[in-house]
């Protein structure tokens, strides 16, 4: 898709929403997810997505898919990475290079409950992005990046508490 093409599309969106602040608000469609056996599960979204994750050999996964904490970190990286490219294409800029790198601080007592006193999510998340546009200056690239992070969906829940609640139905 061109510039121009996503430039258009996300001031349509914009517009209409500030229009319409009504038609903001709005579920997501539920994802499922079912082990298939072992630690190996498949998640599946109502339109037939599906991502299969598997814990490692060494806590009695299979190793055959990237784990949830992956997928996690992925999901980061790349909707940072989607969020700049959004922006800059708000703003009529053509990026030459983009790239987001994510990684996190993790202590697997948290996962397995052996220290209370330690969170089963990661202790830190650093998040490292390489932006370059020809003829755009740094400052206006670092503005870029810092505006699209702030206002990342998945960056926002990984760095946000967002308010949850948990139903169980036991079968």
């Amino acid at each position: 898709m061109s510039v121009e093409h996503i430039q258009n599309s996300v001031n349509g969106v914009i517009a209409f929403l500030k229009e319409n602040p009504k038609d903001a608000l709005s579920t997501s469609p539920p994802i499922t997810a079912v082990m298939e056996g072992g630690l190996r599960c498949r998640a599946t979204g109502d339109n037939g997505q599906s991502v299969v994750t598997d814990m490692p050999q060494a806590i009695g996964g299979g190793g055959t898919a990237p784990s949830p904490g992956w997928l996690s970190r992925a999901a980061l990286a790349s909707c940072d990475a989607t969020r700049i490219a959004l922006r800059a294409a708000e703003l009529g800029i053509s990026l030459d290079m983009l790239e987001v790198i994510t990684d996190s601080v993790d202590d697997d007592r948290g996962l397995f409950g052996i220290d209370q006193s330690v969170r089963a999510g990661s202790l830190s998340l650093r998040t490292r992005v390489k932006i370059g546009a020809a003829g755009v200056s740094e400052k206006i690239l670092w503005e870029i990046v810092d505006y699209a992070v702030t206002h990342s969906p998945v960056a926002d829940s990984c760095r946000g508490e967002t308010p949850s609640t948990l139903e169980v139905t036991i079968a």
